[in-house]
């Protein structure tokens, strides 16, 4: 049972605004609610937000330096300068990097890219990765998803004569790079209006630019490319909101209907072919895919596969990211076992803590980051893994919902050898001598800034509704809030004092799962739905005492009906009446 259930009525105001818009909705009270906890308050303000368009986006050269970047990328062009394209080896640095090398090949051939190795140059722009520039007659890099904080490299590089555009949305330090133009939202004193783009999402903003500047009209060539911003924003997880909504929104029909060859070939992988592809199945199935080629081998081989123009060679090379992602399952699985055991013989690591800080040097530099994630969902507290990589304790560090854990980090700063990341997500390495002297002041950071209610799961509800309110229209309605994600999460519903029929049954290997059909007292109509891992309520719902259930509307998978509902269940418990 999750521990707390948020659920707050609307104020007044929200009322006025969600009678408003409930005839925009064909008079459904309860998508108008929704929408309003969406931050929609008017019909004209929901007709956008279901109806994404690409007319929507914002002019780019409202962000700082964007006329310096485009003016820089317009004279190397008219220069025939060399250009390099370069990216972090994530799935966002990948898709960006592909993103802005495809674009620029359609009119500019001496044009490169390049990707760090993990292993041996690490995150953000490399001293090799430069001195191979300047091998190469390389003269500008427009560096992508990484660079707000490569202060020294950069300066090196123009040292050698490189200059560089940084297209980055990491938050930045108060002394930047002195590259030639900084394109970033989160910049100080940036009032571009979506401050959460993905890197690949700065990157789409620099190539609008650049095509608006040289009066570039074939919109479809530029828009052909919102697949891989939608797999960006997908997986690294920014919120779908604003023009990030609006990209999702047309990258997801863009993945469904034409998608670039190598995501193509990810998608048969995947067997999603001629399946509705949702963010859920860029974030589980074609996301981690793309990620395993920079974890377990090269980022060079996924926008290799990115920017593939025949089919045939671009499903070899899936296939071989596809091994990458079954390796990577296999030592994720390992290493997570073992930083689970040294969790249980090292009892002191989390009792009486508030956040986790564990080291070993032995575990793979590309699987942290996911081990991290793992044990703050398990003990659901800020985590930080660290291992050796070239000398240096290199780790990842994953949050809590509501705490910022790039804040916690920075205040180790003076204990760092280099760090960067967002509010949930931050990498860091430090000298191996350091880490308990970190660790003892990351603790102290998060025991003092923590609220109580961040350490404990809890389920945020859109809206208490009866049975009678859940109706084919009310799904058919819910399927249009896609794309979901951070800042327009599926909605989460609430039924109280709900009945089992009589049919409900325990199912699974071990009968784990319980199947049930319920009922309430505000319609004759029995309800399907599915609770996975929760037969311990079962002898309860058996005995017909009533329940309390929080859900979402799914559409059944059996058979071809579209209006068959399905209430996957979040969490159980029994009602007031029976306490």
């Amino acid at each position: 049972m999750i521990s707390k259930w948020n659920y707050q009525p609307l104020t007044t105001q929200q009322r006025g605004y969600a009678e408003e818009m409930a005839e925009t909705c064909g008079g459904n009270s309860v998508i108008a609610e929704l929408l309003v906890r969406r931050g929609v308050a008017t019909p004209q303000g929901a007709e956008t937000f279901f109806s994404p368009s690409i007319n929507d986006l914002h002019d780019p050269f409202l962000m700082p330096d964007m006329s310096k970047a485009v003016n820089r990328l317009n004279k190397a062009m008219g220069a025939k300068e060399r250009i390099m394209v370069y990216g972090d080896y994530d799935v966002d640095g990948t898709t960006a990097v592909a993103l802005v090398y495809k674009y620029l090949q359609n009119y500019y051939s001496n044009i490169e890219y390049y990707i760090p190795s993990r292993d041996d140059e690490g995150y953000g722009i490399s001293l090799k990765s430069i001195d191979y520039a300047a091998e190469r007659g390389v003269k500008l890099i427009i560096v992508l998803d990484c660079g707000i904080k490569a202060n020294t490299e950069i300066a090196y590089a123009k040292r050698l004569g490189i200059d560089f555009i940084i297209c980055d949305h990491h938050v930045p330090d108060e002394v930047l790079p002195d590259a030639v133009a900084i394109l970033n939202p989160k910049m100080p004193g940036s009032t571009y209006p979506c401050k959460y783009l993905s890197g690949c999402g700065v990157g789409f903003k620099f190539m609008q630019a650049f095509a608006k500047s040289n009066g570039l009209g074939n919109h479809n060539e530029l828009e052909s490319l919102l697949d891989l911003v939608a797999v960006s924003i997908a997986a690294d997880i920014v919120p779908i909101v604003d023009e990030n909504r609006v990209m999702a929104f047309h990258g997801l029909r863009r993945l469904n209907s034409n998608p670039n060859m190598g995501l193509r070939s990810i998608i048969r992988l995947c067997k999603l072919t001629n399946k509705d592809i949702t963010i859920s199945d860029v974030i589980f199935k074609i996301g981690p895919r793309i990620n395993a080629s920079g974890r377990m081998q090269s980022g060079m081989e996924a926008v290799d596969l990115l920017v593939s123009r025949d089919l045939h060679e671009a499903y070899e090379k899936g296939k071989d990211i596809d091994q990458y992602n079954r390796d990577r399952k296999e030592l994720d699985k390992k290493i997570t076992e073992e930083a689970n055991t040294l969790i249980e013989r090292n009892v002191d690591i989390v009792n009486g803590k508030r956040s986790i800080v564990i080291f070993n040097k032995h575990w793979h530099k590309g699987i942290i980051g996911i081990v991290a994630s793992r044990l703050t969902e398990l003990y659901f507290k800020p985590s930080v893994v660290l291992t050796l990589s070239n000398g240096l304790a290199t780790g990842s560090s994953r949050s809590v919902q509501g705490f910022d854990i790039y804040a916690a980090v920075n205040s180790t700063r003076h204990l760092l050898e280099n760090f960067g990341g967002h509010t949930y997500a931050v990498g860091l390495s430090l000298k191996e001598e350091n880490i308990p002297e970190f660790s003892r002041l990351f603790e102290e950071y998060v025991a003092s800034h923590i609220q109580p209610n961040q350490l404990e799961p809890h389920l945020d509800i859109d809206a208490e509704i009866e049975f009678a309110d859940i109706t084919p229209e009310l799904l058919s309605m819910l399927k249009r809030f896609n794309p979901f994600g951070p800042g327009n999460q599926k909605p989460v519903f609430c039924t109280r004092n709900v009945f089992d029929f009589g049919t409900s049954k325990l199912v699974g290997k071990t009968l784990e799962h319980i199947k049930l059909e319920l009922e309430d007292d505000s319609t004759s109509h029995v309800i399907n739905a599915i609770a996975f891992n929760m037969a311990q309520y079962f002898e309860h719902i058996h005995a017909h005492k009533p329940i309390d259930i929080c859900y979402t509307i799914e559409q059944s998978k059996r058979g071809n009906n579209p209006d068959n509902i399905q209430l996957m269940i979040r969490d159980i418990r029994p009602s007031d009446t029976e306490k």
